[in-house]
């Protein structure tokens, strides 16, 4: 399929889908759900953009970007700080403005960001329990610290709550690592991940789980992939 030089800003919402093309008209919306998405498939796919850029969103994002990568559109999430920086660097931001569709298509534009590969059913199960991982041990935190300061007819009930999380933490770290046994490339990635000094097991899992182009990227990709380095 022959691409165009046509860049797509998709700003996602809980409940809406704002899209810019440039070069184009106006933004235009349709809603975040089934009938939406279908809309904005049929309205993007006769354009054969060179990119599609979308913020991560924690989740919100998800259906859509699997509705556009299985129609083999190229498909890049971005650090939702990197674009900021990009715009007030720019003078197109201010302070208290919000990113929109536009400004991700001109993020887009000006940086030329990679399509990520589309992650495997592997790589989102380590995600999910990696993600409840933190979800655990923030949880666990905040018990631990509510129990210095607890009323004595209330420590019980918390102590109880912090040994359950943490027995849930130990099942979810075993989970962790049966993960990575049972694919060959994870353990040799995380073997050569932990012996780098100070990554431990919970480091080496995240890198895992978050980063699967480590080892296909060069360091100042990964770096700018991440937001620590320059565009």
């Amino acid at each position: 399929m022959e691409t165009s030089e046509h860049i797509v800003g998709i700003d996602v919402s809980k409940d809406s889908l704002e899209v810019a093309v440039i070069p184009g008209g106006s933004p235009w919306s349709v809603s975040n759900d089934e009938e939406g998405i279908g809309t904005l498939l049929k309205r993007i796919k006769p354009l054969h953009p060179r990119l599609i850029v979308l913020e991560a969103t924690g989740g919100l994002e998800a259906a859509v970007v699997t509705a556009l990568t299985s129609v083999s559109l190229p498909v890049v999430m971005v650090n939702p700080r990197q674009v900021r920086d990009f715009a007030k660097a720019t003078g197109r931001l201010a302070k208290t403005d919000t990113i929109d569709a536009q400004m991700l298509a001109r993020f887009g534009e000006a940086v030329n960001p990679q399509p990520r590969p589309l992650k495997n059913e592997q790589v989102k199960h380590l995600q999910a329990l990696t993600a409840r991982r933190r979800q655990l041990v923030r949880m666990l935190t905040a018990e631990k610290n509510r129990l210095g300061s607890a009323p004595a007819l209330v420590k019980p009930n918390i102590k109880a709550h912090i040994a359950w999380l943490e027995q849930c933490l130990g099942d979810i770290n075993k989970e962790l690592h049966k993960a990575i046994k049972d694919s060959p490339l994870w353990c040799e990635k995380e073997a050569l991940l932990r012996s780098v000094p100070g990554v431990g097991v919970v480091l080496s899992l995240s890198l895992l789980a978050e980063l699967p182009e480590l080892g296909a990227l060069n360091r100042k990709q990964i770096a700018a992939l991440v937001g620590v380095g320059p565009f």
